[in-house]
């Protein structure tokens, strides 16, 4: 019988020749080399897209349900209209699913894939993902701390070598400014680094540590950003920086938000982007943020 995840990958294949005829995209923001591809220096992510709120289940359901099919395919539209080329999601069929019909539509937007479980646990779906045509497949952040204080480099160093395998940029993502050091010090055979700005993988023992206590959810502390960027502007690969907004925590003005976009742009390098979930429900964040880089960016 066939599994569940090669289902999908199977009704996702008219992916592959929808990315070899699809034109390239004619961005308007500014854009920094990502291998072979031009990609804007605003991302759209996806944790918005598919419930993942950092916050609580009442708000993961919340964006669920207003995220339909219709909504994702209006929402890209939007992102394109305002110059923004490029999208990240995580190795789920909704994704591919969501993509397909997009492109069915005429959309042309591309994308680089996170991995999630499945993926990870079964590389022989990298290639298979690979022939799809994303310009990245990038090792979960999640992941690549949980194996690091495991001592598993060695499962890192493989899924990142079949994706070298596969022909696609190869991508780590991480959360942790030590491992991001630790990788580059070892020279490991990596394209562009997922760079979060908040230690959110942080162990209980190790928040009690700092804390001395263990709050209630994710904990985003205030020197999380400079840590994770300082080490960012020493690399010399091109990083995307993601949770500049810690998740949602640091958007209560318009000034909160120009404030958390310039701190994550003043303090990445030139060749850099960021990577920003939008959940425009109530305002129309696509325009409002592509707008915000241009003004931060002088574009």
């Amino acid at each position: 019988m066939t599994s569940p995840r090669r289902q999908f990958l199977q009704s996702a294949a008219g992916l592959a020749a929808l990315n070899a005829t699809a034109p390239a995209a004619s961005p308007t923001l500014p854009t920094v080399k990502l291998g072979k591809h031009q990609v804007t220096r605003l991302i759209i992510g996806a944790n918005p897209i598919y419930g993942f709120s950092h916050f609580n289940r009442i708000l993961d359901q919340i964006m669920q349900e207003w995220y339909t099919p219709e909504r994702v395919c209006e929402v890209l539209r939007r992102c394109e209209q305002n110059g923004i080329n490029t999208w990240q999601f995580s190795y789920r069929e909704r994704g591919f699913s969501d993509l397909k019909r997009y492109r069915d539509e005429g959309g042309k937007i591309q994308w680089m894939l996170l991995s999630g479980r499945d993926l990870e646990n079964d590389l022989a779906l990298i290639p298979k993902v690979a022939a799809l045509g994303p310009i990245g497949i990038v090792h979960h952040g999640g992941t690549t701390d949980t194996r690091f204080r495991a001592g598993e480099h060695s499962k890192i160093r493989e899924f990142l070598k079949r994706v070298r395998d596969a022909g696609v940029a190869v991508g780590l993502s991480t959360h942790n400014p030590r491992n991001l050091e630790r990788v580059e010090s070892e020279g490991w055979d990596v394209d562009f680094y997922m760079t979060c700005c908040y230690q959110v993988s942080r162990t209980p023992e190790e928040v009690r540590k700092i804390t001395g206590e263990l709050p209630l959810g994710e904990v985003y502390l205030e020197g999380d950003p400079e840590r994770m960027l300082r080490v960012v502007r020493q690399v010399k690969k091109t990083c995307l920086a993601f949770k500049i907004l810690a998740a949602g925590r640091t958007i209560q003005t318009p000034q909160q938000v120009d404030q958390a976009f310039r701190f994550a742009f003043d303090n990445i390098k030139p060749q850099d982007a960021v990577i920003v979930g939008m959940f425009p429900r109530i305002k129309d964040e696509v325009t409002e943020n592509a707008d915000r880089v241009r003004r931060l960016l002088a574009v």
